[in-house]
């Protein structure tokens, strides 16, 4: 019996060298997933820790690896990206690939939580995701992310799109 597709979306990030990063993880994704959507790259400050803004995006693509399997590859990703081992959670980092969402998967294992849980509190990751999959409901049968990123609180968070197409790269 075949394994299911699911559809998975993943929060990328970078505050060293963006453009550098960003791309060299984006071809790695198309690398190992195939057909990868990506949305548009956007400047926002860091959280959680005083530095330089971040560039974000969010990719969507469709895998039948286990959840296990899946955050194996996308830490074997940031590896090959440039993150090293002793990067600190809240700091600069040259890439950060955080699972969002796969398929209508909701619940925690080893180093996840589906959804992830900040997901809806944090612009960077919804506005990007609601942009490449508005129509997608937040599981299990909450509103799609269009309606989330409508009533998100724009005004009191920066987010500015910049020139970087990773569906290019």
């Amino acid at each position: 019996m075949a394994a299911l597709a699911r559809d998975a979306f993943v929060a990328l990030g970078s505050n060293i060298d963006p453009p550098q990063h960003l791309s060299r993880a984006a071809r790695a994704l198309r690398q190992r997933f195939g057909a990868v959507r990506f949305s548009a790259c956007y400047r926002n400050p860091s959280f959680g820790f005083e530095g330089a803004d971040f560039v974000n995006a969010v990719a969507g693509f469709a895998t039948t690896l286990p959840v296990g399997e899946l955050l194996a590859s996308l830490r074997a990703i940031e590896v090959e990206s440039g993150r090293g081992p002793a990067d600190p959670k809240w700091g600069a980092r040259a890439i950060d690939l955080d699972l969002l969402l796969y398929g209508e998967i909701v619940g925690s294992g080893p180093g996840y939580t589906l959804p992830r849980p900040d997901l809806t509190e944090r612009v960077y990751m919804l506005g990007p995701l609601a942009e490449i999959a508005p129509q997608w409901r937040l599981p299990p049968a909450g509103p799609t992310l269009a309606e989330l990123w409508a009533r998100y609180p724009r005004a009191q968070h920066r987010l500015e799109r910049v020139e970087l197409d990773l569906n290019a790269v």
